[in-house]
């Protein structure tokens, strides 16, 4: 029985009416044509978001309209608020002529997969083999509440999500040897990589609708040269870069669209009829084609830029720059504690020097702050930072990653107030938890213990950081649209004043934790010829007070002024 569903015309994307209300499933015609009146695409998961926005949605805007030439151009587009009769026009024509390339379960061409993609045995795997979050082989979730021997089965719009997660973020090792890869051996293929999305942290522009969120991820330049194609129009057997073989390479994308629509694996969806209609209930996953590196065009990452001293000899004479390698999001880490990463532009990112690492911001937030005097100060800009973590040699996930931050349009300008006002900000919290951390290594020697070590365990300063979590954010969307820097000063005043008060109560408890003996101290040699050194609950306490008030001094000033304030 032949099945089908159509990306270009049946519902698979949740999207909610920028007027408010609940999401609903429209059609990638409906999501295009009327990106003005959606806000932002509602996922299972986090991470499917920048999945389906460059292998399908971004893809298909570049390919049809190709991009702004310069940045008069990009904010002609973007003033619009919305596509123009002739963009219509086009982008409807394009889904007309290629919207057989878009079916799910076409029998010759189906959509992102090999038609007759097989096993020598025929083997195939639960459809769970491709959902990140449901226990299959080794990756086993922590608190999955399937097994991987339960049935599990996905409607068309689900298999579409997970099918374009797979290419992104798959984990890496043992793939299933397809027929007709040349290189798979016994029946599998190994040394294969995780999907491209798995190698960096993925920096997503999200705007008040669907459509300002997809010009904001569409990089100014010149339009895709002849080579460059999205994976639906690489399906002829004869092209050197096919995507509708079993075989693949290793080679480098030819472009955005090349990029954006990587296919990675080798896949096959198996549709059937259930009670509950169509469904997808097995799978099947081989290998894909694998880049050497994450190319420089890459406009949804931000760098780490290699220490200078680094470098191979060969290599630093070929470039001129400092190698550069995609920054990854750390588990646990929110993503205002890395903002010297986000906001270092291209124009002018932190160097590498000898032994340490530089930053450089990504290509799209980097053309953000070029053109933030066209757009409004006030514009509420959104970050979406999202990526895995995986383990045991990349083969299981151990962590999906999210965050997302208001970021004020001033801060990607160089040398503005703004910028140098939550770049402080985010500083002062790093050094609170340092504080914290300090007083709580000089009560543990004050009863004889040791201190926290850095890579084990929880140590009290990540507290401050949870608890100082709220404060940065309120700040970040306060400060949005504020140019005067007499507002400016005046929000990282109070911005001290509440960061002054959190630290405190986290310290407090520590101290009102310590047992009587450690106020009576401890004295502690230091070495032939040198005094001993006392640790003490009192040396302690005043040892942090002193960097507290060093570290929020516009609060320590205040508090100076002003005796009647209470002590802590």
């Amino acid at each position: 029985m032949t099945h089908g569903f159509s990306l270009t015309d049946d519902p698979w994307l949740r999207l909610p009416p920028t007027a408010g209300g609940l999401a609903q499933e429209h059609s990638l015609r409906t999501a295009l044509l009327e990106a003005h009146e959606f806000g932002d695409l509602v996922v299972e998961v986090p991470t499917q978001r920048p999945a389906v926005l460059r292998q399908v949605l971004l893809a298909v805007v570049l390919d049809a309209l190709g991009r702004p030439a310069d940045e008069r151009e990009w904010m002609d587009w973007f003033s619009a608020g919305r596509w123009t009769q002739e963009q219509r026009r086009r982008l409807q024509a394009y889904l007309d002529v290629h919207r057989g390339l878009f079916d799910l379960f076409d029998p010759v061409q189906p959509f992102g997969q090999i038609a007759g993609l097989c096993t020598a045995k025929g083997e195939t795997k639960n459809a769970g083999l491709i959902v990140a979050t449901a226990s299959t082989g080794n990756n086993v979730p922590l608190f999955a509440s399937r097994t991987e021997g339960d049935a599990f089965s996905l409607s068309p719009a689900q298999a579409a999500h997970w099918l374009l997660h797979t290419q992104c973020w798959d984990t890496a090792a043992i793939k299933t040897g397809a027929v007709g890869d040349p290189k798979a051996k016994a029946g599998k293929t190994t040394g294969n990589p995780t999907g491209p999305l798995g190698q960096m942290g993925v920096t997503l522009l999200a705007g008040t609708t669907l459509f300002e969120t997809l010009l904001l991820n569409l990089p100014i330049g010149s339009p895709p040269t002849s080579a460059d194609l999205p994976q639906w129009r690489r399906r002829d057997p004869a092209d050197p870069h096919s995507a509708g073989t079993p075989q693949w390479q290793e080679r480098v994308p030819e472009g955005l669209l090349d990029l954006w629509t990587w296919q990675s694996r080798r896949i096959r969806l198996f549709p059937e009829t259930t009670g509950e209609g169509l469904r997808v209930t097995r799978v099947l996953v081989a290998a894909g084609d694998r880049m050497p590196h994450t190319p420089e065009t890459e406009p949804h990452t931000m760098w780490r830029l290699e220490p200078t001293g680094g470098r191979s000899t060969s290599r630093s004479k070929s470039v001129s720059s400092p190698p550069r390698r995609p920054l990854r999001l750390q588990p646990g880490k929110a993503a205002w504690r890395g903002l010297d990463a986000l906001l270092a532009p291209e124009r002018q990112s932190r160097d590498a020097g000898q032994k340490t690492s530089g930053f450089a911001t990504s290509k799209l937030l980097d053309q953000a702050g070029a053109l933030a005097p066209d757009l409004c100060e006030a514009y509420p800009l959104r970050v979406e930072l999202s990526g895995v973590a995986y383990g045991n040699q990349s083969a299981v996930i151990d962590d999906v990653m999210f965050d997302a931050l208001p970021l004020p349009l001033a801060a990607l300008e160089e040398d503005s107030d703004v910028r140098s006002a939550i770049l402080e900000v985010a500083e002062q919290a790093e050094q609170l938890a340092t504080a914290v951390n300090h007083l709580s290594a000089d009560l543990r020697r004050a009863l004889g213990a040791e201190p926290i070590p850095w890579d084990k365990g929880q140590r009290p300063g990540e507290l401050v950081l949870h608890a100082l979590d709220p404060l940065v954010r309120r700040l970040l969307a306060g400060i949005r649209g504020v140019e005067d820097l007499e507002r400016v000063e005046a929000g990282q005043l109070a911005w001290e004043q509440l960061a002054w008060r959190r630290s405190w109560e986290v310290a407090d408890r520590l101290l009102q934790a310590v047992p009587v003996g450690a106020f009576v101290g401890r004295s502690v040699a230091q070495g032939e010829g040198k005094p001993e050194r006392t640790h003490r609950v009192s040396l302690a306490e005043a040892s942090f007070l002193k960097r507290r008030a060093e570290i929020l001094h516009r609060a320590a000033a205040v508090r100076h002024d002003r005796p009647d304030t209470d002590s802590q």
